[in-house]
């Protein structure tokens, strides 16, 4: 079987595992019926957290080498966060290619993509990013920042993100 037929074939199964076995505060679909490779992701924000309350849209692209190489997430939905480039790209070491990085030493190559890994580790990585961010790599340095010495401006910036993403749905 080819990588193309074998990440397919992979897509397809897990997306019916999803859809048997859903991952509490996430919704998984795919954005066209006839891609596997692109997915539209809807994550609830966990309760107990800044974001709890909150329904943020994202979007889960795949390579045509996965699952050698792993997928792209990225918010679709307004969404301010350490770990969440300004253009809404999830950055997560579940989320970087396998391998070292030499410019990330606080990065295992254990903590790194891997074929064995799956769409649901991914989501529930992205939950638990949601659930306690990590300052000391981030993608925002802005709200990186802000999460470090303006803790209050960094929750109302949350709540309002909130409430916006709660207008959305």
């Amino acid at each position: 079987m080819s990588d193309l037929g074998m990440g397919t074939e992979l897509l397809r199964r897990q997306l019916a595992d999803l859809a048997k076995n859903p991952i509490d505060l996430v919704s998984v679909g795919l954005a066209d019926d006839s891609n596997l490779y692109d997915w539209e992701i809807l994550v609830m924000g966990p309760d107990g957290t800044l974001y709890e309350g909150g329904f943020f849209k994202a979007r889960l692209v795949f390579p045509s080498d996965f699952p050698n190489m792993p997928p792209t997430m990225t918010f679709v939905s307004e969404m301010w966060h350490p770990n969440v480039y300004a253009d809404g790209k999830v950055c997560i070491s579940i989320l970087h290619p396998p391998g070292t990085d030499e410019m990330n030493s606080q990065e295992l190559a254990i903590e790194r993509w891997r074929p064995i890994l799956g769409v649901e580790q991914i989501l529930v990585s992205v939950i638990s990013m949601l659930s306690d961010p990590n300052d000391e790599s981030p993608a925002n340095l802005d709200a990186a920042v802000q999460w470090r010495n303006d803790i209050k401006g960094y929750k109302k910036k949350v709540r309002q993100i909130v409430r916006k993403s709660q207008e959305e749905c």
